[in-house]
């Protein structure tokens, strides 16, 4: 289990970066890190890993204390894996030597066995012997990660880990590598700013803002109760709406166009998005988002009917 107990850190010459964050996460568990950039999403993976030395608090690995480089000549914990978003790859070297550098040289077999595991976990097994210099930021970063679990780590810490991979790969990548994870029962971290990260495969999720926790729970508790404005945008686009004396937070689907209701605005603008349209209204001087199946002229009034429930 990895226990973060009250930390807080701080850059040189810089206002805190971390304040007094507070958590934990079980073996096997599936952690998102969510908040704007510059919140300390990175730069929690870097202490957790330990790579930097705390102001205050304590980090443990169930009975091991995580200390940084004041304590260790090499930093990092030998049985944690971070990837970062610069990648540390070997350009010159093909994609199976990356991923075997970390293997045995002494068992070959099982090394080229573990190797192929892990190309089709990242979907690259036509890439093997392609040279990483050669590879596309996606790929690379795809790379970097299998090479992050060759030797299987108990905790894996991702720092945006799909930000450069093309959407259509993505999706079934995130699909593949956290069932993957939950397979070998590897417990991960994943800083991110794509809400789809966590409702995709986060067991839990924390939320980052200011540089303290705001929020602790799962995803779709999250997701389903936001507390405020914020929480709700990170993961979708979000209406704050006074209706009379009421102020709540909608997504757009949360919204219906209808035939008739008292409530009425104004079509502003319409954005096709495949299986729907955006519409965009002005509802009493409100800029209201609605999800329809279909588009509607501007300047067109409709009637509005509002679902609390997501």
């Amino acid at each position: 289990m990895l226990q973060v107990n009250n930390i807080s850190f701080t850059y040189p010459s810089k206002e805190k970066t971390l304040l007094d964050i507070n958590f934990t996460l079980k073996k096997g568990e599936h952690l998102c890190v969510m908040g704007e950039s510059g919140c300390g999403k990175s730069t929690l993976l870097k202490v957790i890993y330990g790579l930097l030395d705390l102001d205050s608090g304590s980090l443990f690995w169930n009975d091991l204390k995580i200390l940084g480089p004041k304590h260790h000549l090499v930093p990092g914990m030998e049985f944690f894996k971070y990837v970062a978003q610069d990648f540390d790859l070997m350009p010159f070297t093909s994609v199976s030597e990356n991923i075997k550098k970390f293997l045995s040289r002494f068992y070959p077999k099982e090394a080229e066995e573990r190797t192929q595991e892990l190309l089709e976990v990242i979907e690259m097994i036509e890439f093997a012997n392609v040279k990483v210099k050669n590879l596309s930021g996606g790929q690379q970063q795809r790379v970097a990660i299998a090479r992050a679990l060759a030797k299987e780590p108990e905790l894996l810490l991702l720092d945006e880990p799909f930000s450069q991979i093309d959407n259509f790969k993505k999706n079934s990548l995130r699909r593949n590598l956290f069932s993957y994870l939950k397979e070998k029962n590897i417990a991960c971290i994943v800083a991110t700013h794509d809400g789809d990260d966590a409702l995709s495969f986060a067991d839990k999720m924390i939320i980052i803002k200011n540089h303290e926790i705001i929020a602790n729970d799962t995803p779709s508790n999250l997701y389903q109760n936001p507390k405020e404005k914020h929480i709700a945008s990170l993961f979708d686009d979000i209406n704050e709406i006074t209706i009379g004396d009421k102020e709540i937070l909608l997504y757009p689907h949360q919204i219906q166009i209808i035939k008739n209701s008292p409530l009425k605005a104004t079509v502003t603008k319409t954005y096709f998005k495949g299986s729907y349209w955006l519409i965009e209204v002005d509802y009493n001087n409100q800029s209201i988002f609605i999800t329809h199946h279909q588009n509607i002229d501007i300047k067109k009034t409709v009637s509005l009917r509002v679902n609390e429930t997501v």
